[in-house]
């Protein structure tokens, strides 16, 4: 069974020393009231996981995760195995602390519907969200049977934001497309985007059945409700996994600069020509980026859109070192708390 949710030869290697502890090994399929619906080789259970494991994104289990599970009457999750790629984007709040929406993901779908325009600046922060995670994105034009314009000037524009990526048009209602997407996408799946672009109507007909909730996006601008609550991993009829999420309202970058340099590979590559290494493309002279702009062959929005996003992942990742420092600080002073207060009682027996 846990072939067919993507157990391989090399996760078995890196079982060997959980096997050897009396653990058995299982895949996370849901995660939700602090306690988490995973399969083993015998089926599905429930497991609790310890509160020790702390807020790090790293050590708290998410779907698609490998962990190692106990035998016990009430299973728990003793340990994660080491992630091969992960999906994680910077919370809304202001710590901007990040959050692991999927783990060991091998393509990202990235939805979004024709039916309304689709903001440039979206796709290529999904996108850059999507290579930075090391899986391989995949960008799907949804509802193409309510599409106003022709959906291949749109699919040409989508193309021109996301280079070296597979771009669809498709159709839940019509089928078109549908048997090209399930021949593009292999092993674990991921639909991200956001509500009313279409995910979970896509992800039913991948799957082959109504599994997934679906709901009807408003009138007025297009924009749909929160059908899917959760990220749940369900098998593929013909090979593979699904994760489908909510919708995603906003997506924050955090320290995806990989990822940036994906995106827009065509602005790192002119620069690589400007004069000094640290070009800022703006006023210096010998800027390739610049020249480019000039000539026409480089659009202005799109360096706008790579700065942006490079200040974006940038300030969330000083934040979040800030925040490890200070959580390592305030550690580090309860330990000498904890000491000195061990210390005085001691004298006090003594």
């Amino acid at each position: 069974m846990l072939r067919s949710y993507g157990w391989d030869d090399a996760y078995e290697h890196a079982f060997t020393e959980h096997r050897a502890a009396g653990l058995r090994p299982a895949r996370v399929v849901l995660v939700d009231r602090g306690q988490a619906t995973v399969v083993t080789a015998t089926g599905p259970v429930r497991a609790t996981w310890s509160a020790h494991a702390g807020p790090a994104p790293s050590l708290v289990p998410c779907t698609g995760d490998w962990a190692a599970v106990t035998t016990a009457a009430q299973p728990e999750l003793a340990a994660l195995l080491p992630r091969r790629t992960a999906i994680v984007r910077s919370t809304a709040s202001r710590t901007s602390r990040p959050q692991v929406l999927a783990a060991n993901v091998d393509t990202v779908v990235i939805a979004e519907s024709v039916a309304t325009p689709i903001p440039a600046g979206r796709i290529e922060r999904m996108l850059a969200l999507a290579w930075d995670s090391g899986a391989l994105p995949v960008v799907v034009l949804t509802k193409a049977d309510l599409a106003e314009r022709d959906t291949a000037e749109v699919r040409e524009e989508v193309a021109a934001l996301a280079l070296g990526v597979d771009v669809l048009v498709t159709s839940v209602a019509t089928g078109e497309g549908l048997d090209i997407l399930a021949a593009t996408l292999t092993g674990t799946i991921v639909l991200l985007g956001p509500s009313g672009a279409g995910k979970s109507s896509l992800g039913n007909a991948l799957l082959g059945a109504d599994l997934l909730a679906t709901g009807a996006v408003r009138a007025g601008d297009g924009k749909g409700r929160h059908t899917t609550v959760h990220r749940e991993l369900l098998p593929l009829p013909n090979g593979g996994v699904l994760i489908d999420t909510p919708g995603l309202r906003a997506v924050g970058l955090h320290d995806t600069e990989d990822g940036i340099q994906q995106v827009f590979a065509e602005i790192e590559e002119l620069a690589r020509d400007c004069r000094f290494t640290d070009c800022r493309h703006a006023s210096e002279p010998g800027c390739a980026v610049r020249a480019a702009i000039d000539a026409g062959t480089l659009s202005p929005r799109r360096l706008d859109s790579y700065r942006k996003l490079q200040r974006e992942s940038a300030w969330a990742a000083s934040r979040d070192d800030a925040r490890l420092r200070a959580e390592r600080e305030n550690h580090r002073k309860a330990v000498t708390r904890h000491l000195r207060a061990t210390y005085s009682f001691r004298e006090q027996q003594s």
